[in-house]
């Protein structure tokens, strides 16, 4: 695995740049409950503390900069189920730049209105993250809005690796990082930017059970489709797309590890960064902390040395919905 083996190339420094103004540089927390002999540290990057709350800012924010004028002035649309739209609207709204925002149904209430207090259009665009996204790819095609995709894009996986650079700086030691696999913008951005740097440090990407596109699609070794399911971890939900172009190459050639976590191991990971850490974690952002409180991953067990970094990427998850997980016991 190596970036020659990569059709392109991302321009992290660029990327570091460009975000800057529009991020925060979210803490690192050590959690000495989850480590094991011999293992090392074990570090949680909370970017469910980040700006519009999770990791998406940094890539919306690096692709609508590479705008020109015109494209600006045109206005952008985007597919979302909650975290990317709350980032193109943030990023968008800021800029001064047009958003229209494609969400399906079952978005959650926080992240829509996210998305409005930015002042975005918010269109619910079906019952699936594809019917929504087949919203916004008509839109951007009829009414001439540059579609904002919230993935498969050079400039937004480099926006999302410069989390990687923020980790590098943070973690002298860092030996290992664990995170979120969905579409792949953020496990691919982020492997690339480690991988470039300091090419030892080792990437295990972790997929919900009941959101496995792209853990499916390197199995099978081409992007597949998948039904979609109920999940916690709904920001992971959608396809890859038929044509991937740059997040299926950086996954498959640069993630060195897949973990696979089911619905209750995603659950129990949200109530243990609530009741241990104090921590509001959204499903989507409590999968790679399930993967070691499931001890589907072992720091213990990773080849070489350093730390662990365990990635919480989102805390964007309404009460209401997180009470339903507590249950009335919890009250």
């Amino acid at each position: 695995m190596a970036l020659h083996d990569l059709p392109f190339q991302l321009d992290m420094a660029a990327a570091m740049d460009a975000v800057a103004p529009f991020i925060r540089r979210t803490p690192v927390m050590r959690d000495p409950d989850l480590e094991r002999p011999g293992g090392g540290q074990v570090l949680l990057k909370l970017e469910s503390l980040q700006v519009t709350g999770s990791f998406k800012v940094r890539g919306a924010a690096n692709r609508i900069l590479a705008l020109g004028p015109e494209e600006r002035g045109r206005g952008v649309v985007a597919c979302s189920s909650g975290n990317h739209g709350r980032a193109v609207a943030y990023v968008a709204g800021r800029r001064g730049i047009p958003a229209v925002l494609c969400v399906p149904s079952w978005v959650d209430p926080v992240k829509r209105e996210g998305m409005e207090r930015a002042g975005a259009r918010v269109i619910l665009a079906g019952d699936s993250y594809d019917e929504a996204e087949a919203r916004a790819v008509q839109m951007a095609e009829e009414e001439g809005l540059v579609f904002v995709q919230p993935f498969d894009d050079p400039w937004v996986a480099a926006g999302q690796g410069t989390l990687g650079l923020e980790l590098l700086d943070q973690v002298p030691e860092l030996g290992t990082v664990l995170l979120p696999l969905s579409g792949g913008g953020l496990a691919g951005g982020v492997a690339y930017a480690l991988k470039e740097r300091r090419p030892g440090v080792r990437v295990v990407a972790v997929s919900a059970a009941g959101a496995r596109v792209m853990y499916e699609s390197i199995k099978a070794g081409r992007p597949v489709s998948l039904p979609e399911e109920e999940t916690w971890a709904e920001a992971l939900s959608g396809g890859i797309g038929a044509i991937n172009r740059y997040t299926f190459p950086l996954i498959r050639e640069l993630v060195d590890e897949h973990v696979l976590v089911s619905e209750e191991e995603i659950g129990q990971a949200m109530l243990y960064a609530w009741r241990s850490l104090n921590l509001l974690v959204e499903g989507g952002g409590a999968v790679a902390l399930a993967a070691i409180l499931a001890r589907k991953w072992e720091p213990g067990a990773a080849p070489g040395t350093g730390a662990t970094a365990v990635v919480l990427s989102g805390g964007n998850v309404s009460l209401r919905r997180f009470q339903g997980l507590v249950g009335p016991s919890s009250r």
